[in-house]
């Protein structure tokens, strides 16, 4: 039996070739590094970087399940370097994105959208990227920050994923990015982003929201938003829209307990235009209540909201 068979079963009726193998891990990463503002290092370096992260992320396997390439998760990591900052180690920010199918259509749902400006590695060409979930920190902490913050990335992605196909399915794997924040590299100036007193909004704060039990509702909304919402849409437009609207209701309350969670910004920067649109074409009754409590739980998208519904 497979371990989240709400995703296989969906899964395996979108296929659209037979007999395929096995592909080598979950993701199906695009990787990019732009270093244009490094111009004392040879490019060639940051373009073999690019390639062992991308082999990294996507031949290693991540969970005991076996994804078909036709079912591996899209994600994209873009690293945008700024500097560096002593021989080898370089600095800057990564872009995580991530998107799931929605059943029976073409339409890939943003599941996540992060930006972390607390990026800092060092990276000698060509040396190989390892990486032990039982010795995260590695013999040199500044090498081993590179792996650690591409594990911890690939666990989010696939735990909300995950929590999307079945309840609670992802819990698994925000467990494993808690063990990477838990151990992560320490003991250089340059590394941050693991602990809890260095921002609100970092690689810990981001786990934290995720286990935490106070915000645990916030799991019934990305299943019940993706299975009971998006996937109903192609039967049945209302009942999905209906679904969605629901989980609007269930994030107020939980706003109103946890104001201005992380986790709750994380899923309205992935979700605001999609739901702009959805609410858009709507009943007008479903339109201005999903208006009212969307402006009230984004107001940095409130304009967005009200202009799509006009």
């Amino acid at each position: 039996m497979f371990a989240r068979p709400p995703r296989w079963a969906w899964i395996l009726f979108l296929a659209l070739c037979s007999g395929q193998g096995y592909g080598q891990g979950e993701l199906h990463a695009t990787v990019t590094v732009i270093s244009d503002r490094i111009r004392t290092v040879d490019p060639h370096v940051f373009q073999t970087l690019q390639s062992s992260i991308s082999e990294f992320l996507n031949t290693r396997h991540w969970t005991d399940d076996e994804f078909r390439p036709n079912e591996r998760i899209e994600c994209n990591f873009v690293f945008n370097l700024a500097s560096q900052i002593s021989p080898n180690v370089f600095s800057g920010s990564l872009t995580v994105q991530s998107v799931r199918p929605v059943y029976n259509s073409g339409y890939q749902s943003s599941m996540l959208n992060y930006l972390d400006n607390n990026i800092a590695f060092k990276y000698v060409q060509f040396q190989p990227l390892d990486f032990s979930d039982t010795r995260v920190s590695g013999d040199d902490p500044e090498v081993a920050n590179l792996t650690a913050i591409l594990a911890y990335y690939a666990y989010i992605v696939i735990g909300l994923d995950y929590d999307s196909f079945s309840p609670r399915g992802g819990d698994p794997y925000f467990r494993k990015a808690r063990n990477i924040v838990n151990n992560a590299p320490e003991n250089s100036k340059d590394i941050n982003g693991w602990q809890a007193f260095e921002s609100t909004q970092n690689r810990y704060w981001l786990v934290d929201n995720l286990e935490n039990a106070r915000l645990e509702r916030m799991h019934d909304v990305y299943y019940q938003y993706c299975r009971m919402g998006l996937d109903r849409m192609y039967s049945d437009m209302n009942a999905g829209r209906t679904s969605i609207l629901n989980c609007l209701n269930i994030l107020t309350s939980l706003n109103a307990d946890n104001p201005n969670s992380m986790i709750l910004q994380l899923f309205f920067t992935a979700k605001s235009s999609e739901l702009a649109e959805i609410f858009a074409q709507g009943p007008v009754q479903d339109r201005e209540r999903a208006v009212q409590l969307l402006s009230a739980l984004d107001p940095s998208d409130a304009s967005k909201y009200q202009q799509d519904s006009r």
